[in-house]
């Protein structure tokens, strides 16, 4: 655990790591904990738990990574209801449609998360979709 202070404001953060979800393929940390408030999570791509890419298909891999983001909260006792935002990076835009349904089907019975959906020309294991997650986590 670190810990900040910014004036009268103290601030710790703690590192998560996981074996609910893939590892990180890179120098960073699967998500970063801020005491008494949120977690923010790295990006996640359509990894299994052995690091390899699911599936070319697109609904796969979005169902893959919001399966290493539940895993994520897994870790930390929470669950989809405690998702506040979510960042995703698409290759092809025309999969917003798709995407819309999954996330709908994901969170049936639970209230939408704020959510920015950004076309990128590439990601990480050339995978078609990557999330980022920020939930709320005392």
């Amino acid at each position: 655990m670190l810990v900040f202070t910014f004036g009268s404001l103290v601030v710790s953060k703690t590192i998560i790591s996981t074996t609910n979800s893939p590892e990180a393929i890179g120098p960073y940390s699967q998500a970063v904990n801020i005491k008494g408030g949120l977690t923010f999570t790295s990006g996640q791509i359509p990894l299994n738990k052995s690091g390899v890419i699911i599936s070319n298909d697109f609904e796969e891999q979005v169902s893959q990574v919001l399966k290493n983001i539940q895993g994520i909260l897994k870790e930390r006792n929470r669950d989809i209801s405690d998702i506040i935002k979510l960042t995703v990076f698409i290759i092809d835009l025309s999969n917003f449609k798709i995407l819309n349904k999954i996330f709908e089907d994901f969170f049936k019975g639970h209230d939408f998360p704020s959510r920015s959906v950004v076309e990128v020309s590439k990601l990480p294991k050339n995978s078609q979709v990557e999330i980022e997650a920020i939930f709320f986590d005392d």
